[in-house]
């Protein structure tokens, strides 16, 4: 089965709430062929099967429900997995879904997780790389990854689309060409610093874009903990192998092989970001990673069997 895990979709309905409860940034998902109309899921269905996609894992990121009012994350939340899980259900040879959650009310996401989890059958979570500012490392979130730990659910991240709180990306047309690949590479330095990957090992933690940077800087990062963070419990050259990677990184085969090598080609899964890669180069960022010189095995493993076992469809 291939599977693409990187893909989203938002209704109208959805992105006019977000608006309503004051996001200003919603017009770069809208006209983009991401909406549940019957034309729009023709035009994405079209293109998966010019691709050989069978199955598209949706997600709401950058747009989470990430809102600091506590009753108004719950609701939307709530209502986007309900909308999500009858697209599914309506859909099921075509979607799965990761959960939206209401954070940062880490007690309402955790409600949140189990209802999504248990009667709505998604494989886990996915966040953004901050939280209304905060770092996902943030001690506040940990009982929401103890229990994706328990769970052996998916936690996955996307960038916030935020520059990464810098104003020398964000103020020069750079916030999502640079500002999200190191956002990436930030949100997972977060949470190997903090040891958490391998204190939750069951939590199946997915970063967008091969993690950022982080293919380039495995052994800087472990060169520079002696006088920068001695008190990392695990060196990130090993924290890095515990994660997923997603292989959108727009048909750049020497990313693909940097990665591969750095983490391993059983860490990486097929990923489009659709609707920002359509139509050609939607079948693009499938066929570089066939093009891309790496062993027939681990191309095969990469498009076809990594994603079912990440997600826990497969042993």
């Amino acid at each position: 089965m291939r599977i693409d895990v990187h893909a989203h979709l938002w209704t109208k309905g959805y992105l006019d709430r977000l608006e309503r409860l004051g996001r200003t940034d919603t017009a770069t998902q809208r006209g983009l062929w991401a909406d549940a109309t019957e034309a729009d899921l023709g035009h994405r269905f079209d293109v998966l099967d010019r691709a050989g996609i069978d199955l598209q894992v949706l997600s709401l990121p950058p747009q989470s429900p990430h809102l600091t009012d506590e009753a108004q994350a719950v609701a939307l939340a709530r209502d986007a997995n309900d909308a999500y899980a009858r697209l599914v259900a309506d859909l099921p040879d075509r979607f799965r879904a990761f959960a939206a959650l209401p954070l940062p009310h880490t007690d309402a996401a955790l409600r949140e997780l189990a209802r999504a989890m248990d009667e709505l059958g998604m494989p886990g979570a996915a966040v953004t790389t901050t939280v209304c500012g905060r770092t996902l490392a943030d001690p506040a979130f940990h009982p929401l990854y103890e229990e994706l730990d328990r769970r052996a659910g998916v936690l996955y991240i996307h960038p916030q689309g935020e520059g990464a709180a810098s104003p020398l990306i964000t103020g020069h047309r750079m916030t999502w060409m640079v500002g999200a690949p190191v956002e990436d590479t930030v949100a997972v330095m977060h949470l190997v610093l903090a040891g958490l990957p391998s204190r939750y090992p069951g939590m199946r933690i997915l970063a967008s874009h091969f993690g950022g940077a982080l293919p380039m800087l495995v052994r800087r990062l472990d060169d520079h903990l002696a006088f920068e963070s001695p008190d990392t419990p695990e060196r990130p050259s090993l924290a890095v192998r515990r994660l997923w990677y997603d292989t959108v990184g727009h048909a750049h085969p020497p990313a693909l092989r940097a990665a591969a090598d750095s983490f391993g080609t059983d860490r990486l899964v097929l990923g489009t970001d659709y609707p920002y890669e359509d139509g050609d180069q939607l079948v693009r960022a499938v066929s570089y990673i066939t093009d891309s010189g790496l062993p027939e095995q681990a191309v095969a493993a990469i498009l076809d069997t990594n994603a079912p076992r990440l997600l826990g469809l497969t042993p």
